[in-house]
């Protein structure tokens, strides 16, 4: 492909104004990844061809590419307005999800439909811009006619779950997610999301085996392990949830995960090893985060309580974080309720924000 480019470039460079090549070579490059050169073609071109679609669909096409919705939506209005086809109409719907304008992402996907009434994937997107909406009970039609017309697709099972997750209609979520996993069986959010339905009803061994899955699909899930050392407290199971702490630990350094691995061993009165891993929580401070103020106070008050020195590695970084941390207000955060992270009722409804399906 590269003597292709190469060739189309000598051509170029011969006669600029041979617009053929010009478009070949736009085509190439972008399928090769190198958008900004592609897009410096059909700029070129659309100065030429004002008024030539497939030009201003696939300039709209690079920008999208490039993160810049804002001039790929302007590139696909105006193919649109010159040629309305179904797939200029699809991508300016979809570049208008990107930029939250869910009406005129109905809209313009509703276009779509008007050509393909069967087009799922219309349905599952109009089902998004609902549900970002607050819509619920549109949002759910939408997403069964998605799962009607396609259904092997995950994404409309998964976010369906979600609204009835939400309604509190834990029965109906269930089927969905364990569809899902049916489709996909390492979506480790559909594990996540059905621990914490049996976390609530009281379904704690369930909890646990959906925790499991969630963290053996997806090693950075902070919330599953959340969710999984409160079960383990509440459960006394502690020796099991510092193995599976201290293994993920070795893996990978992260402030959360040192952070909840110290309030284990605060809750078994384990003073070393708590200030040990709250000082390991402050060190990964790019992936905590708890308020480092918060957790400063906490471990300057069992430092306190326990009477245990630092060691000398840490005595300049804890010099330091005391003089970033002395504006913060201690009084906000009770040391003694400390462990409350892990004994609320409450759980996440949805584990991550999950980006819209770009595969539909």
């Amino acid at each position: 492909m590269g003597g292709e480019i190469e060739r189309l470039q000598d051509i170029l460079k011969q006669d600029p104004s041979n617009f053929q090549a010009r478009r070949e070579l736009a085509v190439i490059l972008a399928d090769n990844g190198f958008n900004e050169e592609a897009l410096s073609n059909l700029n070129y071109l659309e100065k030429y061809f004002p008024e030539d679609a497939d030009i201003l669909y696939n300039t709209g096409i690079i920008y999208e590419k490039l993160k810049d919705f804002q001039n790929a939506e302007e590139a696909y209005k105006k193919a649109v307005s010159i040629s309305p086809q179904p797939d200029f109409y699809y991508n300016l719907g979809e570049v208008l999800v990107n930029i939250n304008k869910w009406d005129d992402a109905i809209s313009a996907f509703k276009e779509v439909l008007k050509s393909d009434p069967n087009d799922g994937n219309c349905y599952f997107n109009i089902g998004i811009c609902f549900l970002n909406k607050e819509e619920l009970n549109l949002a759910e039609d939408n997403f069964r006619k998605a799962i009607e017309l396609n259904p092997q697709d995950l994404y409309a099972h998964f976010y369906l779950g979600n609204i009835y997750q939400e309604q509190g209609l834990t029965n109906f979520a269930e089927d969905c997610y364990r569809k899902v996993l049916e489709i996909s069986p390492d979506y480790s959010w559909a594990y996540y999301n059905l621990a914490s339905i049996a976390y609530h009803n009281g379904n704690i061994d369930d909890a646990k085996t959906n925790l499991l899955l969630t963290i053996e699909y997806n090693k950075m899930d902070i919330e599953a392990y959340k969710l999984l050392t409160k079960i383990s407290i509440k459960d006394n199971d502690i020796e099991n949830i510092l193995s599976i702490l201290h293994a993920r630990l070795e893996e990978e350094d992260n402030g959360d995960l040192y952070y909840i691995l110290a309030q284990v061993y605060k809750y078994i009165g384990d003073a070393e090893n708590c200030i040990k891993y709250l000082r390991l929580a402050l060190q990964n401070h790019l992936t905590l985060t708890y308020d480092s103020g918060a957790v400063n106070s906490e471990l300057e008050s069992i430092k306190e309580k326990s009477g245990i020195k630092p060691p000398e590695e840490f005595d300049e970084y804890e010099a330091d974080n005391e003089d970033d941390s002395e504006d913060e207000d201690e009084d906000d955060y009770d040391d003694e309720d400390s462990e409350s992270d892990f004994d609320g009722d409450e759980t996440p409804y949805d584990n991550n924000d999950i980006d819209e399906n770009e595969d539909n």
